[in-house]
């Protein structure tokens, strides 16, 4: 569902397939990823869907990734755990 809706804005349905390997990160994640795909490579084949994409939000990157695991902790933030004795 949520990767036909590049497809069902710009009104190209049926005129396009699909072949997308994704991995790591979960389905919400993974579906969303191709679907900002879908979208910069409809914009690139057509330049006049541009518009359309970009006012529905499909072509904003959500830049957050992982943090790096620092020197001297467990993960990235979290400390060992301190023991008194």
């Amino acid at each position: 569902m949520i990767l036909k809706q590049p497809f069902q804005i710009t009104n190209t349905v049926g005129q396009f397939d699909v072949f997308a390997t994704v991995v790591g990160g979960g389905l919400s994640g993974q579906s969303g990823a191709v679907k900002h795909g879908v979208s910069k490579a409809l914009q690139l084949y057509d330049p006049s869907l541009r518009a359309v994409l970009k006012a529905a939000g499909f072509l904003t990157r959500d830049s957050r990734v992982v943090e790096r695991k620092k020197y001297g902790k467990r993960k990235a933030r979290r400390s060992f755990q301190f023991s008194k004795r």
